[in-house]
């Protein structure tokens, strides 16, 4: 009877399945004291980055406390002896405001253009598969390797032909323009993770092209389009070539080139030129804040299948 229920025991009946046994996760590295060993070399290399990153920041923010004869007497790593607020005022007080909202009219415009352009061109190349469709994408494709640096004597000739120079329109399309190949990229990639089924599913519906992009690819492409609009807002906020080249009057002057009217001929104003580089700095790291998770998760599809 022993020797039964042994081989009961070493070989179950048939039909019958046993329990596999799930390897062990490795256990952490102890040391001889029986805690975990710790990763100095990694700790060491944290501490530079973060001093390499937080020392810029530290002297960019400490900066417009202080007057700019304190800052020229105690240097730029000196803490402010008597903080002040006047490089605030002066800036609030200057023009920057203005250049403010025509910044922030530029980069909603072209943060709109882009996402309705790239949506409609990704969800033709992924859904056409035809030889057009794929012709279209190499042409975008190819817009990634040409800079806006080696067009911008077309850029300019084409805009004073149609006669938008100096007006912020003039700046929208050629910055619209070049963040068009990248972000049609992004949402190919993001297009080509929904199921199929879910394609065949709305066509057995009836559903038209138009009602399957707005009902089920933009539902389920919200983190790419949430990247698209983060960066072409950071391309527009940024941008320093076409509005230098596009405008002219102060009217139409945007952030970057409003910083000049802090820098004169024979002397800089570093305190209030630092100032108003944190407050135009402040609504686009908001922006990126927010939406930092869908950008992170959209530039991580851009694979694709």
């Amino acid at each position: 009877m022993t020797d039964v229920l042994h081989d009961r025991k070493n070989h179950p009946p048939n039909g019958v399945r046993t329990p596999k046994k799930t390897p062990a996760a490795p256990r952490p590295r102890l040391s001889r004291r029986g805690l975990p060993r710790s990763n100095y070399p990694a700790a060491l290399g944290s501490l530079i980055w973060l001093g390499i990153v937080g020392l810029p920041l530290y002297v960019l923010v400490a900066a417009t406390f202080q007057t700019r004869d304190g800052y020229i007497d105690d240097g730029p790593l000196a803490l402010p002896d008597h903080p002040t607020l006047a490089n605030y005022r002066r800036v609030l007080r200057s023009d920057f405001l203005s250049y403010l909202l025509n910044t922030a009219l530029v980069t909603a415009v072209c943060a709109a253009i882009v996402i309705t352009l790239s949506v409609t061109v990704g969800y033709t190349v992924v859904r056409a598969r035809s030889r057009a469709s794929r012709r279209i994408f190499q042409i975008f494709l190819l817009g990634l390797a040409i800079p806006s640096q080696a067009v911008v004597i077309p850029v300019y000739l084409v805009i004073t032909k149609l006669q938008l120079y100096d007006t912020l329109l003039a700046v929208i399309m050629p910055t619209a323009a070049f963040s068009l190949p990248v972000s049609v990229l992004i949402l190919v990639g993001t297009m080509r993770d929904i199921d199929e089924e879910l394609y065949e599913s709305m066509a057995l519906d009836g559903a038209s092209p138009t009602r399957v992009l707005l009902q089920l690819v933009v539902p389920l492409s919200r983190s790419g389009i949430s990247t698209v609009g983060v960066m072409s807002a950071l391309h527009a906020w940024n941008g320093f070539l076409f509005p230098l080249l596009l405008t002219q009057s102060k009217s139409n002057r945007l952030l970057t080139l409003g910083l000049y009217d802090y820098v004169g001929e024979f002397r800089v104003d570093t305190p209030a030129l630092l100032t108003a580089v944190v407050l135009s700095i402040v609504p686009i790291f908001l922006v990126y804040l927010f939406a930092r998770r869908q950008l992170i998760n959209g530039l991580m599809g851009v694979g694709g299948k």
